[in-house]
């Protein structure tokens, strides 16, 4: 970091977002290739997934370092100070993901041999593809500084969580007829649709990281900010009721 002490504050932050940017890649390729790796029960790619997260730890690091140099350095206000914070947020969540893959590549070890149910199949591949899309759009939304797309992240992750209930649903509906899924892969296949489902979560996390990015506010502080001018609209209702009563008396 000393290299970089004397270079302009925005090609640090510039830098920093295309770290992001590269962690989150690395985050939509881990998707698909833990769902890869569970379908064909490969034991060889789980072990390269697993293997290839300390990649992703890294980068995580350095880009949690180049944070915190860069705010004890400049100080920053204003729009720097919410690129760096940003930055931050995101990099736990993007980084949380891949270990929710990782996690989905172990639980392969535990699921080898057995043999999958069509519906089962088709229901983890779907779940994969709407985690992808949302982490995709949920990138999309902080590459592009797109407030409107980060805002309907809440409503499009509604989806994944069904397929997810779905899921869950079919996994012991496949135990319960007899299909040849014994209980302990029923239980490590519940696990699989919550990582997945996770994943969405984040994806929305990213989002609302997004919109404090673009507009200084957070989802959770614009509900608060229209609590408070909510109720001061009513105390102000009810001050005007009382002395409009005592001048009627």
């Amino acid at each position: 970091m000393n290299s970089t002490s004397t270079r302009p504050a925005h090609l640090e932050v510039a830098d920093i977002r295309a770290d992001v940017l590269r962690l989150a890649a690395l985050a939509t390729e881990a998707i698909p290739r833990g769902t890869d790796v569970l379908l064909t029960m490969d034991l060889e790619l789980a072990q390269r997934l697993i293997e290839d997260d300390d990649i992703a730890d890294a980068l995580t690091i350095r880009i949690e370092e180049r944070c915190d140099h860069f705010l004890a350095r400049e100080q920053p206000v204003a729009g720097d100070l919410r690129e760096i914070v940003t930055a931050l947020r995101l990099a736990t969540d993007i980084e949380r993901s891949i270990d929710l893959m990782v996690n989905v590549a172990k639980a392969t070890r535990r699921l080898y041999g057995v043999d999958l149910p069509p519906l089962v199949r088709g229901l983890i591949e779907r779940m994969s593809e709407e985690a992808a899309r949302l982490f995709r759009l949920a990138v999309d939304a902080y590459a592009e500084g797109n407030a409107a797309l980060a805002a309907a992240l809440d409503d499009m992750d509604d989806r994944l969580d069904e397929l997810c209930s779905d899921f869950v649903h079919a996994v012991f509906q496949a135990h319960d007829d007899g299909n040849g899924l014994p209980l302990p892969a029923c239980v490590q296949l519940a696990l699989i649709g919550r990582y997945y489902e996770r994943i969405g979560d984040h994806a929305v996390t990213v989002a609302d990281s997004v919109q404090y990015l673009v507009t200084g506010w957070r989802p959770e502080q614009n509900g608060a900010a229209r609590r408070i001018a909510r109720d001061t609209r009513v105390h102000e209702t009810e001050r005007l009721d009382a002395e409009q009563s005592r001048a009627d008396s």
